[in-house]
């Protein structure tokens, strides 16, 4: 059966929220990585367990708190009244925050475990040779984390495409601006439009199904090899 325009625009939501997401979570998760692994401060718990948080939280807790937050009388919501931007909830950018939170250790945890089976040594190498620390982190760090740093990606947009109780508590269900797939599959349901939760579903399971199988079939490579 053929995709409805409904879910053709489902999908490609799903998809523009997911590639954004990804992208800013290796801009902010990075640095948290890195300094989980070098770091031995007494913050380092607890800021591991803020970063692991939505593992464990069910999402809709996670979502009605960041629903108080970015709401008219939540500190996030006037921030952003004042500076004339309106309010987040039910819309694409209060999707984009509310994933950002609840993809933050799918990002963080491979990076993290990625920068800590570096070790110091090279970085000691570097510094010896006068390298300064950014161009350390750029020239040795990345490249050796690599593989890290594709499975995080991987990671986060898989996760973010799946999402539902979040992004349907932040984003509510307005067609073309917050209707994920997710969520998109729950109203078919709902109006007992089986086939169409099932085509729908269907490519949903398809693609999770090809993005655990290729990192399940990459990760022996990129170990044998190092």
């Amino acid at each position: 059966m053929l995709l409805d325009s409904e879910a053709v625009q489902a999908i490609s939501l799903t998809v523009r929220l997911s590639a954004l997401v990804t992208v800013i979570l290796l801009v902010l998760g990075t640095p948290i990585a890195w300094w989980l692994s070098r770091t031995q401060s007494w913050l380092k718990a607890p800021v591991s367990a803020i970063v692991a948080l939505p593992l464990v939280l069910p999402p809709t807790v996670l979502g009605f708190y960041l629903l108080l937050a970015m709401g008219p009388h939540g500190f996030v919501g006037k921030l952003t009244a004042s500076l004339g931007l309106g309010q987040l909830p039910f819309t694409f950018w209060g999707l984009v925050i509310a994933s950002v939170f609840y993809s933050l250790p799918f990002m963080v945890q491979p990076l993290h475990n990625a920068f800590e089976s570096i070790g110091r040594r090279p970085l000691e190498v570097a510094a010896t040779l006068r390298a300064s620390p950014l161009d350390a982190f750029f020239t040795i760090v990345v490249p050796m984390a690599l593989p890290g740093f594709l499975t995080a990606s991987v990671m986060t947009f898989a996760h973010t495409v799946g999402e539902f109780g979040v992004v349907l508590m932040i984003g509510g269900n307005m067609p073309g601006q917050t209707r994920v797939a997710s969520v998109q599959i729950y109203d078919y349901v709902e109006a007992m439009q089986y086939a169409e939760a099932h085509a729908l579903a269907a490519i949903m399971v398809a693609f999770s199904f090809i993005v655990l199988l290729l990192l399940h079939l990459w990760r022996p490579r990129t170990t044998t090899t190092g």
